[in-house]
């Protein structure tokens, strides 16, 4: 499975033109594609329309939807921010921490446009879709 952060949906439901964004609309009836309900979160805060939100929210609730609680992952999350900084890499935000943890414990790949997520990868191995098919 193919989970999509918050940057790449946003950018694809702004009609963006990334890489990313046409991965993703490349890809969407191809792949197994889902999220993690914090980033339907994150999304969903950004629309000011509630109509929109409301059709946004429907749209997305079509893919399959992780559950970002619970004890264990909350664990692992910050035992992962805690290496990653001890390793020189400084996570801005808790919520990329949860997310790329998520992956890596359940196997699913990321397709994100955020640098945060990049120690992840190279330190512990977070599986990320490379959007321009490059090896």
């Amino acid at each position: 499975m193919v989970i999509v952060d918050a940057t790449v949906w946003i950018d694809y439901l702004r009609e963006g033109s990334s890489v990313e964004s046409h991965w993703l609309d490349r890809e969407l009836l191809k792949q197994r594609i889902g999220l993690v309900d914090i980033i339907l979160c994150e999304v969903l805060q950004g629309i000011q329309n509630e109509k929109a939100a409301e059709r946004v929210r429907r749209e997305l609730c079509k893919f399959e939807v992780w559950s970002s609680g619970g004890t264990a992952l909350a664990v692992a999350a910050a035992r992962n921010y805690r290496l990653l900084r001890a390793r020189g890499h400084t996570v801005r935000k808790t919520i990329d921490c949860i997310i790329a943890t998520l992956c890596i414990e359940r196997g699913h790949a990321l397709l994100h446009r955020d640098r945060d997520f990049d120690p992840f990868e190279k330190v512990l191995g977070l599986q990320v879709v490379d959007p321009t098919g490059a090896a």
